[in-house]
């Protein structure tokens, strides 16, 4: 039986205020239960690729459907539409300062259940159960932003893990954390995954990639994209991956290094 596409982006082009170009003509298959990696360099177009399937931006040139329906801002101005779309999508930005604004780790986390019309109770059973999935139960009476970077990232996900989202989208999730952080977000990420969700990860973290994807897209630093495949024959084709800074030759045509 074929996958269902939870996103398909075709043809899409961006550029900022109109004169500064983030993706060119880019096509894009989101398949339902996969984890796929947007791998590229900073700058090549990874963040703002996560931002359309969120419908935060609308591309200047092409298509982008959600769930086999078009993803526009009119459609968005839909309340159905949209409530339906931000139930199943949750984005996590890079930097967890721009996501949290409550002024406690509790009110972060019961934010997005209370818009769903829920009970009390299923509000709090959903609390509860996210706080204690992120390990930060002893954090709830914290101000966000008095935390550390990856106290903060946790916060961040369990926002959206109370939000209980379809799939997920996490911008450069590895940024500012500590190895035994990075490790848990990995099983983090495992976890979704094991439990069918779609995730969608943008990131230059080579190590995360070779753990996490089972697809991948690469980006070229024209904001193109340069290869799409399985993990393993995108991590063997050293050439893609320096030719789009990615690694870094030591000895040419031999040895590599991570760039992270």
């Amino acid at each position: 039986m074929e996958t269902q596409s939870v996103f398909e982006v075709e043809h899409v082009s961006f550029a900022y205020e109109g004169k500064h170009p983030a993706l060119a003509d880019v096509s894009v298959e989101v398949k339902a239960g996969e984890c796929l990696v947007v791998l590229g360099a900073n700058g090549c177009g990874k963040s703002t690729l996560l931002k359309l399937l969120d419908g935060l931006y609308f591309p200047s040139q092409g298509t982008i459907t959600a769930f086999g329906k078009s993803l526009t801002e009119e459609a968005l101005r839909d309340d159905e539409f949209n409530f339906a779309f931000r139930r199943r999508v949750g984005l996590v930005f890079q930097d967890s300062d721009v996501q949290l604004f409550s002024p406690s780790v509790l009110d972060e986390v019961a934010f997005a259940p209370l818009q769903l019309g829920l009970t009390r109770e299923q509000v709090n059973q959903r609390v509860e159960f996210a706080l204690q999935a992120l390990r930060i139960e002893k954090l709830r009476d914290r101000a966000p932003h008095r935390l550390s970077g990856g106290e903060k990232r946790r916060v961040a996900l369990a926002s959206l893990l109370s939000l209980q989202p379809d799939v997920w989208l996490l911008d450069e999730p590895t940024t500012g954390l500590d190895p035994r952080s990075q490790s848990w977000l990995v099983d983090f990420i495992l976890q979704q995954r094991s439990e069918g969700k779609t995730v969608v990860t943008a990131t230059h973290d080579l190590g995360l990639v070779q753990v996490i994807a089972t697809r991948i897209y690469v980006f070229d630093e024209d904001h193109h994209i340069a290869a799409m495949g399985e993990p393993q024959e995108i991590m063997d084709d050293h050439e893609l991956l320096h030719r789009c800074n990615l690694v870094h030759y030591h000895i040419p045509g031999y040895n590599h290094r991570v760039i992270s």
